[in-house]
């Protein structure tokens, strides 16, 4: 059973006593006949093999109240996309994949680059991008829920408690973020833990209190993949292309959305996916990577804020990072003791080593280039500047949708 305290700005909506799920999928069964959901599935193609999504699949075949699901695929040839139309072709809903390596929708990102629209790089961010705006060009669902593809504890209870509180309007939510328990047999979660939580603490010492880091420092879990919005959010919010994605969301969120629409709900007892690697020795992979670009993402959107981030506190800011950071490993170790869970000390200080050391590459880029690569565009901005865009979008899925690329070769 979860407490239940209400800490920092953001609402948080618990886990208490028995499931509900039953109750949950009726009312959501009964509002989603006025209120539809699109849930969005940002999947790399090697995805597909790990048995992680294929159990989601199977856990989403009996979910009646999602009006339609969007699969954003990267990294995925002709064939392979022709495999993943196989995967995903068991499923009741509308499914339709927006297949980002194919001939269409390529089309359409040199047609945004020849206007001058910022579209980022290949990953995660751009994928999601796309796939909101396919839901938003079909205009046929209100409610956009997007959830990671390497879950190996997914259950119909995830989707529930994540959708709910925007799918009833009587709730009066905009913005959901998912949070949860990173605990198996020990601590995991260690970018949260460990570095971004201390880096947004260390910074209200550092650069003095601000309404967006109070704002971040509300989310229990602030890098969660999970999130359920109204669809005017996908239409306004910028995005971010790399692994800040997560705190680029949760700052666009706090620029567009009044604070009492937004809310964080408590949507597994457990929650188990992939672990990155620390990738010590190299800044372009693993947690280090994702440590670099996350602190590019928190910097950039300060200084954008007004927050004055100058190479002496941004020094400041790396030992007293430190100090925080170690004072967090303390805290969980004793956690871990109550609890009799695994915890090496040692492994969690080197995780703050490699943090430290992409802390220094991301304040030396964002020293040398404050505005860094922009976020991608809002579909407001690209809808002006290309008014046909919907329809080539709609255009190039339902081509891919139909298209057999064995017939082709016949």
């Amino acid at each position: 059973m979860s407490d239940f305290h209400q800490n920092g700005l953001v609402t948080v909506l618990h886990r208490l006593g028995a499931s509900n799920l039953e109750q949950l999928e009726k009312e959501l069964e009964r509002h989603a006949a006025t209120n539809p959901i699109a849930l969005v599935l940002p999947s790399l193609y090697s995805e597909l093999e790990n048995p992680a999504l294929k159990h989601i699949v199977q856990v989403l075949k009996d979910i009646r109240y999602v009006n339609e699901i969007v699969i954003s695929l990267d990294r995925a040839s002709a064939l392979e996309f022709r495999l993943a139309k196989q995967f995903f072709s068991v499923l009741p809903q509308r499914v339709r994949i927006v297949w980002n390596d194919g001939t269409g929708i390529q089309d359409i990102l040199k047609l945004l680059a020849h206007a001058e629209i910022d579209t980022g790089l290949q990953g995660k961010g751009r994928g999601c991008w796309m796939a909101f705006g396919y839901v938003l060009a079909r205009g046929q669902s209100n409610v956009i829920a997007l959830h990671d593809c390497d879950i190996l504890s997914y259950n119909r209870e995830y989707l529930a408690r994540l959708c709910y509180p925007i799918v009833n309007t009587n709730l009066g939510y905009e913005f959901c973020k998912g949070y949860y328990s990173r605990v198996t047999n020990r601590l995991h979660g260690r970018v949260t833990r460990l570095y971004l939580t201390p880096l947004i603490r260390s910074l209200q010492q550092v650069a003095g209190s601000h309404p967006l880091l109070t704002f971040l420092d509300s989310f229990r879990y602030p890098l969660a993949g999970e999130f359920a919005m109204v669809r005017d959010l996908a239409w306004i919010n910028r995005v971010p292309g790399d692994w800040g994605l997560e705190v680029g969301v949760l700052s666009e969120i706090y620029r567009n959305c009044a604070l009492r629409r937004i809310c964080q709900a408590d949507i597994a007892d457990a929650y188990e996916h992939k672990h990155q690697g620390l990738s010590a020795d190299n800044a372009e992979q693993g947690l280090q990577k994702m440590c670099v670009d996350i602190t590019k993402s928190l910097f950039r959107n300060l200084a954008s804020e007004g927050v004055v981030l100058s190479e002496a506190v941004l020094k400041t800011l790396r030992a007293t990072y430190l100090q925080t950071a170690q004072e967090a490993i303390t805290r969980y170790q004793n956690d871990a003791a109550i609890n009799s869970l695994q915890f090496d000390r040692h492994e969690e200080r080197m995780a703050v080593e490699v943090f430290l050391k992409g802390m220094k590459i991301a304040t030396e880029a964002f020293l040398d280039d404050p505005l860094g690569v922009p976020m991608i565009s809002n579909w407001s901005r690209v809808t002006g500047a290309i008014p046909d865009i919907f329809e080539r979008l709609i255009g190039a899925v339902e081509r891919d949708h139909e298209w057999d690329p064995v017939g082709d070769r016949v």
